[in-house]
């Protein structure tokens, strides 16, 4: 089937490229300009001095992007592992980023802001626009964002007025339909109302049981609401809820000698549960000096975690984690609206944090089991500030200056209690506060040429709060401290051949000391965040964006990161000069989409998108005695279009890559979840307007 998918694929390119070569070759085409989606700044991204990458509704869809982790694959430098479940769903750039606890890359959707990597990971249905800031975005953006930020807007009824029903099928049992409506009340008001549900069969047999590891189910359903209720004043209200539910933690054991990766054995069924709502109001408020924005979020996630923590078929280890999490947030930003030379944002947020969590660790073999309640509610209130001084000694240089102040309180009441079938003791309890407060500056400078070509520079301070571990063993880890970044960077944007081409350069160099590294629990089972001394990470990054003719575009994007240890011990052992885990050396896609209309004929379009998307060597603990080496994939989707309906065709992994997506020890033993393995699929979608 692979094979037979890919030489359908290259013979329908190259006689389509034939074809029609001779009528659009003189047909020149322009890249669409980036629409302004963001309140905080008045100009596209590719005027800001910022290293950024923006994808558009349609990339999302010919390049078949249906989770935030596909996102990935089309940013340099950024990285989201897919192993576990979605409670594990770390997110790094340019080598920043946190396994466990809070996340060091902030996420919005539609203004609303995700606190927790537990609700990253989620199917991405009705999305108009996607953009992704590397680097420290404190001065504009929310807590935590030391690394950097991934924005996601959904489509405005506003915008588009249509109904979109779609349905798809694959190998592995992957089944997946959409409905979504998009209408208008009147002249000045719109509503969406959007669901989708998805199913997978799973990828990796569990030997033991003799079925799927990582069956899934999920769903998810979104009402949104934009109302203008005056010229200048603009209501949006938007509410979603998400359910998942998969099973989990496909692990296998690794060959000491071969280092080949055996079948999933174990046990117990480990899975993972995880229920969000997510509501946000947004009022926009425009005069001809300024605009005042307010944002109001509410969030709230439970899930339940089951996992076989020996990953063996002896009855031994099983831990159940339940939590919950309520998190409230105010945004208030006034920026001015003239057309002087001196541009200004001033900005508020405050947050109120509550997680309950509960950690059970049965201990089969010896009837009984531990039980750890956590009770940490955490605040915290922020101020920042961004300058533009435009026109700045000469013509169309101009200056950012930036700054933030974060602080927050944070307790934790916990409780430890043995449990047996006749009795329920106590064994430990404490109640602690931790208070934290940072000031974050920032500075850019940046010339535009007569010609549009711009050259920046900047430095900023990153900052992540510190926090208290979920899982320990000693007292004097039951927390960790906060971590701290300097960033330098210098790039270039560039467009040539009256803007066929772009091309965006970036170099980057990292000073980060206190950095939160997780490391295992003494005894295995578990893991906790302990602070290293001293890293740097330093890299480039490369995009290119090309129109060769009207319908056809190429794309590349590089990234390149060497992030490594200056100074790390832990205990007796010394990782001082050895690279971080979990970050690729360096990611690239490189690929294409070929639109063509054919006008007057049985099918009015054909649409062809290809990609490659690599990742480089990957060390997998801090010893960097195991890596992944460098691997690739090849993804590709044909579709045809008649009327309102589209019939499309998509594989992934099509050259059926053989890759390790996670490595790990416990118990003396070494583990390993494999890559998906060659998926294809068919889909079908009405659009009608």
């Amino acid at each position: 089937m692979r094979i037979i998918f890919l030489g359908f694929f290259a013979l329908l390119c190259a006689n389509l490229f034939a074809n029609e070569l001779d009528t659009l070759k003189n047909s020149p085409v322009l890249l669409d300009e980036v629409v302004i989606r963001s309140f905080k700044y008045d100009a596209g991204l590719r005027t800001l001095p910022v290293s950024a990458s923006a994808i558009d509704r349609l990339t999302i869809e010919n390049q078949h992007i249906t989770g935030v982790k596909d996102i990935g694959l089309f940013v340099p430098n950024l990285f989201m592992p897919d192993y576990g479940s979605k409670l594990t769903s770390p997110v790094y750039i340019r080598g920043i980023g946190s396994k466990i606890n809070s996340p060091s890359v902030g996420l919005y959707v539609d203004g609303i802001p995700y606190f927790e990597k537990s609700a990253f990971d989620f199917d991405l249905n009705e999305i108009d626009y996607i953009e992704v800031l590397r680097g420290p975005q404190g001065t504009l953006f929310g807590r935590n964002t030391m690394g950097g930020l991934i924005n996601i807007y959904t489509k405005s009824p506003l915008i588009y007025q249509e109904t979109l029903l779609s349905a798809s099928l694959g190998n592995y049992a992957n089944r997946n339909a959409t409905v979504a409506h998009y209408g208008k009340l009147n002249a000045v008001s719109g509503y969406a109302v959007a669901g989708n549900y998805n199913h997978s069969g799973g990828y990796f047999t569990n030997r033991y049981s003799g079925r799927t590891a990582d069956e899934s189910d999920s769903g998810s359903g979104r009402v949104r609401l934009d109302w203008r209720l005056k010229d200048n004043l603009i209501l949006k209200l938007m509410s979603t809820l998400d359910y998942s539910d998969q099973g989990g933690y496909p692990y296998a054991l690794v060959d000491p000698v071969t280092k080949q990766t055996g079948d999933v054995d174990y046990d117990d069924f480990s899975s993972y549960k995880r229920t969000i709502s997510s509501t946000g109001a947004t009022l926009t408020y425009v005069t001809n000096h300024f605009s005042l924005n307010s944002q109001t979020a509410f969030q709230y996630l439970s899930d339940e975690q089951g996992i076989d923590q020996d990953f063996s078929p002896s009855p031994v280890y099983f831990a159940i984690q339940n939590q919950t999490q309520s998190t409230v947030s105010q945004e208030i930003n006034i920026k001015s609206t003239g057309k002087g030379r001196y541009k200004w944002l001033f900005g508020a947020f405050a947050f109120h944090q509550a997680i309950d969590n509960e950690v059970i660790l049965n201990y089969k073999t010896q009837n009984y089991s531990t039980q750890k309640l956590y009770d940490i509610p955490t605040s915290g209130i922020s101020f920042y500030h961004q300058s533009t001084l435009n026109d700045l000694f000469i013509e169309r240089l101009s200056l950012l200056l930036g700054i933030r102040y974060d602080y927050e309180k944070s307790s934790n009441d916990y409780l430890a209690y043995k449990n047996t079938a006749t009795q329920h003791d106590q064994t430990d309890e404490f109640f602690s506060k931790l208070k934290f407060g940072q000031l974050t500056p920032k500075i850019a400078l940046q010339y535009t040429f007569p010609d549009l070509h711009t050259l920046y520079a900047s430095v900023s301070k990153g900052y992540k709060t510190g926090g208290f571990n979920s899982s320990f063993e000693q007292d004097e880890d039951r927390s960790f401290d906060p971590e701290y970044s300097w960033n330098y960077e210098v790039g270039t944007k560039l467009q040539f051949f009256e803007n066929r081409l772009r091309a965006e350069i970036c170099l980057f160099y990292i000073d980060w000391k206190n950095q939160q590294i997780y490391q295992p629990l003494p005894s295995g089972r578990g893991q906790m965040l302990k602070n290293a001394g001293r890293s740097e990470s330093k890299g480039a990054e490369v995009s290119l964006q090309a129109g060769i003719f009207n319908g056809f575009t190429l794309f590349a994007n590089w990234g390149y990161t060497r992030a490594v240890f200056i100074e790390h011990k832990n205990d007796t052992l010394d990782y001082s000069g050895k690279f971080l885990p979990l970050v690729p050396s360096h990611t690239l896609v490189a690929g294409g989409d070929y639109q063509i209309p054919l006008t007057g004929k049985t099918i009015d379009r054909l649409s062809v998108n290809l990609n490659y998307t690599g990742a480089g060597r990957i060390h997998w603990n801090e010893d960097n005695a195991v890596s992944q080496d460098y691997y690739g994939q090849l993804n590709g989707k044909v579709s045809l279009t008649k009327g309102i309906a589209t019939l499309s065709v998509w594989g992934r992994n099509l050259t059926d890559t053989n890759f390790t997506t996670y490595y790990f020890k416990t118990g003396g033993k070494e583990y390993a979840q494999k890559g998906k393995p060659f998926t294809i699929g068919a889909s079908i979608s009405f659009c009608l307007k």
